[in-house]
């Protein structure tokens, strides 16, 4: 499969850090490259961190990870990296 046969998924979580999903993804079996972005054989995932406001005096950190790879991996990807996400964040 090669890249041009990826897929792309977009997901966004609350209440984690971006060197805490970095932490995760490379458990994954990815390597960092940069601050921003992380490599595997069949995927990839770019990362950006926000802060955004629950409420009128609570604000949480927001990382969006833009996920691609090959269609049969990335699903099971993506829920394996939520799991470990949802039990450290929100």
């Amino acid at each position: 499969m090669t890249p041009d046969d990826w897929v792309r998924r977009e997901r966004s979580f609350r209440g984690i850090s971006k060197r805490l999903a970095v932490k995760y993804l490379e458990n994954l079996g990815a390597e960092r490259v940069d601050d921003d972005r992380v490599e595997a054989d069949d995927w990839t995932a770019d990362l950006s961190a926000q802060t955004v406001g629950i409420g009128p005096s609570v604000s949480l950190t927001q990382v969006d990870l833009v996920f691609e790879g090959d269609p049969e991996v990335l699903d099971s990807l993506v829920e394996r990296f939520a799991q470990k996400a949802m039990r450290a964040g929100g």
